[in-house]
């Protein structure tokens, strides 16, 4: 059934309820949303173990596990033989919308190629991170593979789709002729569905079309949208992104068992988890008017997302997360650099095999304090180096030039800097379970604290749920309700960072806060360089603060001008964040435990008693 053949979207004021239903690789989470007088709230959530996979082989079985859950905490009839009731009906059975979104069956797999490794690919690869896609490799002239070394990847890949941008229109057209023939040479097959042609997006100069046309129209199931790059100043996102979603639906989520039953339940087309999360970071940074930086760290996976003004941006570190992929953290961050977040001392062939421990028995959970420390350790470091990997590819054109001044001439970064402002962001958002099950709360802001170095002043917050999906494929139906949901029930208010920027010497003078808290007292708060404090600011309360850095620091007007600004509140409240930016750990082992050890009790961030244990601890090491 085709989805113009199906019941039509109801208008946004038709909607009293909605069910909604993310298809994840392991588990299928379902959630039930009900107008309350004039707003939408989250009623009720199920989930089940998602059945894509033998011996069941239909995706709509694990979806009806979790609806049912939801039909026993409601009382409520939701699905009959043919799927979701809908639209909603008197006797209260039904819903009037149902939506999903999915990652089962590996979500959407795609390799991107274009001519120079650095501009059209990069462009490229964007395009299809933005989509909600996992990037196999990226083929480009300039990659240093030989011609069969790349026929022989795109063989043995075997993406969903392959997305092929390159050139300027009106510029040559030789090098993405020559992509399109290594393409064809490989005469790839896809991943699902034996006796389907792959799917190609062709993104690039308008010129070579009749020639890419000629290469590769017999053999794959070829479509053609506007060039990515149509001039080198201009990057145009759009069309490959609804190609590829308009492709994941045709081609990756027909062939996956039971789509095709899951698709004729909702009248609004599938996406793919990754897709809906981008989606619902953009709309709350339009919504609040703010920049967004969002982080989703699971066990195998860490996604990254950025909303900067009109730039948005996906970035997929797939081989860096908390369980299956916890070696990778340890190779790529390097013991000394998970060592230095242990505030006492570990041997280091002990450190090395309880990670080790968590990789082959990839479900448990840390049972002893000090194992959550080590946990939150490495989480610090699987989220700083996601984000620095999000950060190389948010970047400006490379290729374009603009003015320098006679300062830049020497330097040869030329465009391609990221524009990740951290200055200007609005509001910090991590979602996974080492930061949404975090004991305290306050381990949850330390880690986004420490990982990702907010400046200035930022909102901090976690997805206590993980509710982003559902509620990202329902703002392209109901903005409104998707952003209620979200605010209300969906999002944890931590509470508010201040970080002043700039490098000082321990002990000297930093940053003093003056804050009016709702009740009318004011609190003054003087926090030298090298220290942290937290201050009181429940959930849904505001205060006026007033931010006197010293000449050295900045909090975002320049270093020593004063920033007076309202602040939000949270379970956690106010941290002040005085240890500067870039931030720096004291060399000393020693020096660094007992600095550790200071900001932990700062800030609560584990128990006391545990605190005192690793003071006895660094006593007999010393």
């Amino acid at each position: 059934m085709t989805h113009s053949e199906q019941a039509k979207v109801p208008r946004p004021e038709e909607i009293r309820s909605i069910l909604a239903t993310d298809c994840g690789s392991t588990t299928t989470k379902a959630i039930l949303i009900e107008k309350r007088g004039d707003e939408y709230r989250l009623i009720v959530r199920g989930e089940a173990p998602t059945t894509v996979e033998a011996p069941f082989e239909d995706v709509t079985m694990g979806a009806r596990n979790a609806i049912r859950e939801v039909e026993e905490l409601t009382g409520r009839v939701l699905l009959d033989d043919k799927g979701v009731i809908t639209p909603q009906r008197e006797d209260g059975s039904g819903v009037d919308l149902f939506l999903s979104t999915s990652s089962a069956g590996g979500g959407l797999q795609m390799m991107v190629a274009g001519v120079v490794k650095t501009m059209t690919a990069e462009s490229a690869q964007r395009a299809a991170l933005g989509a909600g896609a996992i990037v196999m490799d990226v083929i480009a002239v300039d990659d240093g593979r030989r011609p069969h070394e790349k026929i022989q990847r795109i063989r043995n890949l075997r993406p969903d789709m392959i997305l092929l941008s390159g050139g300027i229109d009106g510029g040559t057209i030789t090098h993405v002729v020559e992509i399109g023939e290594l393409i064809a040479a490989a005469e790839p097959k896809p991943r699902l569905g034996i006796g389907f042609r792959l799917p190609i997006i062709y993104a690039g100069n308008r010129e070579a079309r009749k020639h890419i046309q000629g290469i590769l129209g017999e053999k794959t199931d070829l479509r053609i949208v506007d060039n990515i790059r149509p001039v080198l100043e201009q990057e145009v996102l759009g069309p490959a992104r609804e190609e590829i979603h308009e492709l994941f639906m045709e081609h990756v989520m027909a062939q996956a068992p039971g789509y095709n039953k899951l698709m004729s339940w909702t009248p609004v087309p599938i996406m793919p988890t990754p897709g809906a999360v981008g989606l619902m970071m953009q709309q709350t940074a339009k919504a609040f008017d703010i920049s967004v930086i969002g982080v989703d760290i699971g066990g195998a996976t860490t996604d990254v997302f950025s909303v900067f003004g009109e730039y948005f941006n996906r970035t997929v570190s797939a081989n860096l997360g908390m369980s299956y992929s916890i070696c990778n953290v340890l190779l790529e961050a390097g013991l000394e650099n998970i060592m230095r977040w242990i505030p006492f001392e570990i041997d280091e062939a002990d450190l090395r095999n309880r990670i080790r421990n968590k990789m082959i028995r990839p479900t448990t959970i840390p049972q002893t304090l000090e194992e959550l420390v080590i946990e939150q350790a490495l989480a610090r470091e699987a989220l700083r180096l996601a984000f620095e990997h999000h950060k190389s590819l948010a970047v400006g054109l490379r290729g374009v030039q603009r003015e320098r001044t006679i300062a830049d001439t020497f330097e040869q970064t030329g465009s391609g800097e990221t524009y990740i402002n951290m200055m200007e962001l609005g509001m910090l958002v991590g979602s996974g379970g080492v930061l949404s099950h975090a004991p305290r709360r306050v381990q949850a802001a330390m880690m986004l604290i420490d990982a990702f170095q907010p400046e200035g002043v930022t909102m901090l917050a976690v997805d206590s749920i993980f509710m982003m999906p559902q509620l990202g494929v329902l703002s392209k139906v109901h903005p409104q309700a998707s952003i209620q949901v979200f605010d209300r029930d969906c999002l944890i208010r931590l509470g508010t960072c201040i970080a002043p920027a700039g490098q000082g010497k321990e002990g000297d003078r930093c940053v003093t806060v003056e804050v009016e808290l709702p009740d009318g007292r004011r609190l003054t708060e003087e926090v030298p360089y090298g220290c942290m404090r937290r201050l009181p600011l429940g959930e849904g309360e505001v205060a006026q603060v007033e931010i006197h850095p010293t000449r050295r620091f900045d909090c975002g007007r320049g270093p020593g001008h004063v920033v007076k600004r309202e602040v939000q509140g949270g379970v956690v409240g106010i941290i002040i964040d005085a240890r500067g930016r870039p931030l720096t750990l004291p060399e000393s082992p020693a020096e660094r435990s007992a600095k550790l050890l200071e900001w932990i009790q700062a800030l609560d961030v584990y128990p006391e008693a545990l605190v005192e244990k690793f003071k006895r601890m660094q006593q007999r090491g010393a």
